[in-house]
């Protein structure tokens, strides 16, 4: 049994990259890892360490055109007769496992949360319903393709680094011209962090942000905010979480002056731990979050950050 996983190294290896890996070997099967881009060979060596067996890169690639990167996996499936692509969940996913389904008439499984069931069959588990609900999906064809939800699984380090090998996969000419080229700004992805501090119009005005960032980097968390903030411009659009922003999966997210619309419920929902702060208290967050503070945000996230100061101080 052979898996191929497709990564994106345009913008870096991240920890979605490491939990794909992590996720194919855990199939069971041989890993062969294909990208593309101009990522130095010593960076893309490191999936090995995650159980990658070896990497194709085809480095004429340099943007994330999806036809061309479906011909160069559809390629590479040909070349080492795999049976099941793996992505990580992502825009990019998004757009390239459709097109490689119909190529390969293979059964998609969009944003799969788990390892298959594979008694008596190929089974695996997707949230529905914007996260309320979980739904079991049976793939019946030969080839079989994956993309896995973000923070579904922890990278696991179970080998060292492999070869790295440069890779034609026919990939043809790109009918995408890229104009201009604007990445998140941030020390950690808003999709891969583990902690993420969110805030919303309680916060009264975009000067008053610093206490949110103060407690994110105490944390150790990303920043997010609702979409009303992202819409009147106090924050960035690539902050903005929820049914029509990013939809994320942190291990704890915590949410202050957020009222908790059902349109920003959809996109954090998945999280582990929800803590929310606010004023009133029947903002509709109270419901779905494991623990609630009715408080003032400019009080509660200030102490809580002081707070945290002091117990890394005398933890670390």
């Amino acid at each position: 049994m052979s898996t191929i996983v497709y990564i994106t190294s345009s913008n870096g290896l991240g920890k979605s990259a490491f939990e794909a890996v992590t996720y194919a070997k855990k199939l069971g099967s041989d890993v062969t890892v294909v990208s593309t881009g101009l990522a130095d060979a010593a960076s893309l060596a490191v999936l090995g360490e995650y159980g990658a067996g070896n990497v194709l890169i085809d480095r004429s690639v340099t943007s994330d055109d999806a036809q061309q990167i479906t011909r160069i996996i559809a390629s590479a499936v040909e070349k080492t007769g795999a049976n099941t692509v793996v992505f990580s969940h992502d825009l990019i996913a998004k757009s390239i496992a459709p097109r490689l389904s119909v190529r390969l008439k293979a059964g998609l499984v969009s944003g799969a949360t788990s390892l298959p069931i594979t008694d008596g069959g190929f089974t695996c588990s997707v949230n529905v319903f914007s996260g309320k609900a979980f739904g079991n999906v049976n793939i019946k064809t030969d080839k079989k393709i994956i993309s896995l939800l973000p923070n579904s699984i922890q990278p696991e380090v179970t080998g060292s680094v492999c070869s790295v090998e440069d890779y034609s996969g026919n990939a043809g000419e790109t009918r995408i011209k890229v104009l201009s080229t604007k990445k998140p700004e941030g020390e950690i992805p808003l999709t891969e962090a583990e902690r993420v501090v969110s805030a919303g119009r309680g916060m009264k005005a975009p000067e008053n942000w610093g206490i949110v960032e103060d407690l994110a980097k105490v944390l150790g968390a990303a920043t997010a905010c609702s979409r009303p903030v992202a819409d009147i411009g106090w924050r960035p659009h690539h902050e903005h979480v929820g049914q029509t922003g990013f939809a994320i999966r942190p291990n704890l997210y915590i949410a202050a002056g957020i009222s908790g619309a059902i349109q920003h419920l959809a996109g954090v929902n998945g999280s582990k731990v929800i803590v929310a702060i606010n004023t009133d208290a029947e903002a509709p967050f109270f419901k779905a979050a494991d623990y609630g503070v009715l408080g003032d945000v400019f009080e509660v996230l200030p102490r809580l950050t002081e707070a945290l100061k002091k117990f890394n101080a005398t933890n670390n």
